[in-house]
């Protein structure tokens, strides 16, 4: 895997502008929710405690088929706002938790309307590249 920042591109916060991934297995997860293993909401009204949550879950997933962090190639972070300051403690509570490794990739970070759950205020889908 090989992440590029063109330098005629605008610097990043970390993330890079491309990753290329040779040829291989990919595992795309699923939106990943703030919601703990008996499916309920984990800290309504508190973005950053979600954020744990969705990285928590995404961790679980990604060890599901053997990958870690380092595997990821995209990532896309859904938050309820259109808030700046919500936006970037989000980015960074993720950057600073046990997943912080996946966002140095190919990462989006979106303001939206609403999320599937009620109370829900972010969203993590990501994708990795599986080792052979």
């Amino acid at each position: 895997m090989t992440r590029v920042n063109p330098l005629a591109l605008h610097e990043t916060p970390g993330y890079h502008h491309i990753t290329v991934v040779e040829a291989g297995r990919t595992a795309y997860l699923a939106g990943q929710c703030p919601l703990d293993a008996a499916g309920g909401l984990v800290g309504p009204d508190d973005p950053a405690a979600q954020a744990r949550q969705v990285a928590a879950n995404a961790l679980t997933a990604l060890r599901a088929v053997g990958a870690g962090p380092e595997d990821v190639v995209r990532s896309v972070i859904y938050v309820v706002s259109d808030e700046r300051e919500v936006l970037s403690e989000v980015w960074d509570t993720l950057n600073a938790s046990p997943l912080g490794r996946a966002f140095s990739t190919a990462s989006t970070l979106l303001g939206v309307a609403r999320l599937g759950f009620t109370g829900q205020l972010v969203e993590l889908d990501l994708t990795a590249a599986l080792q052979d």
